[in-house]
């Protein structure tokens, strides 16, 4: 493997050198300005720290399996990690989900207030975008460019904005489980197939490589969204990192109020095997992405 991952032989610690990685680029890439509109760059840093770092995880496995620049790999596994972070910001605003907690600590509204919140929502967003389309990403402007509009096509109203509409009007409509599974396929499943898809794109894939990517990403992001909702009717504050029970209480609808726990967990387990097996086309190269499946299904947070 390449130098980041050189020492790792575990799952366990490539996720751990993988968060630490980004969030170095990120801090960096972040890096304390001069002038009044310093507090939004604290309010952003603030955002970004933390977490699991699924997403970078997968950019960064998906430009493993083609052979590509890791430095290059990490900038774009940053963007995605900023996006992640905005998206995060803005849905535990008041006027959305109106969250207090997130990743155990307060949420960015609640630390720095609404207006700086927004803000820094705003500016994370512009970040990632500025992030892909610079030089040092990647020579070929063509990739950056496809980057980019894969990316906002990824998390427009056709993408994770679209699945967040479909979310809020939840709270007032009966949904079935078709309309739960494209309301977290657009939500959630969007920008971890763009994670997933971002290698591809670096590496020049071929056309059934990154078919077998994109059906690894949607079956990989609905068994994350259905242990999401298990972990919500079973979790806890300290240990999931936010506040549980909230879909419960605003009566929406989710993989476990309409399959019930257990057929959600079987379901969960189901999505995550037929995952592993769309990567039949990739070698040992992929084995970190197979160990994705399982500790989707496993997590406790």
């Amino acid at each position: 493997m390449s130098d980041l991952y050189d020492e790792v032989t575990s799952f366990k610690d490539a996720l751990r050198v993988t968060a630490e990685a980004v969030e170095d680029q990120l801090l960096d890439l972040m890096a304390d300005p001069d002038g009044p509109e310093a507090y939004v760059w604290e309010a952003m840093r603030y955002a970004v720290k933390g977490g699991k770092r699924l997403r970078a995880f997968l950019a960064m496995q998906s430009g493993h399996l083609f052979d590509v620049d890791e430095e290059a790999m990490l900038r774009v596994a940053a963007a995605v990690e900023c996006i992640h972070a905005y998206s995060l910001v803005h849905d535990d605003l008041p006027s959305m989900d109106d969250d207090t907690l997130r990743r155990g600590r307060p949420t960015t509204h609640v630390e720095f207030g609404e207006a700086t919140a927004v803000l820094a929502g705003d500016a994370l967003q512009s970040l990632a975008f500025d992030i892909l389309a610079d030089h040092d990403t990647h020579g070929d402007p063509y990739i950056r460019c496809d980057l980019v509009s894969r990316l906002a096509q990824a998390i427009g109203g056709h993408g994770m904005v679209g699945g967040q509409m479909i979310d809020l009007e939840a709270e007032s409509q009966e949904l079935d489980i078709g309309a739960v599974i494209r309301l977290h396929r657009l939500k959630t499943g969007a920008l971890i197939a763009f994670a997933c898809q971002s290698g591809a794109i670096m590496g020049r894939a071929s056309r059934d490589a990154r078919h077998a990517l994109d059906a690894f990403a949607h079956d990989l992001g609905l068994a994350f969204q259905v242990v999401d909702d298990l972990l919500d009717i079973s979790g806890d504050a300290e240990t999931i990192g936010k506040t549980p029970g909230k879909d419960e209480a605003r009566g929406k609808a989710t993989f476990v109020s309409i399959l019930g726990a257990a057929r959600a967990r079987d379901q969960a387990e189901l999505l995550a095997n037929q995952a592993k097996r769309h990567l039949d086309l990739f070698d040992e190269k992929a084995d970190f992405l197979r160990d994705v499946c399982s500790y989707v299904t496993e997590r406790k947070n």
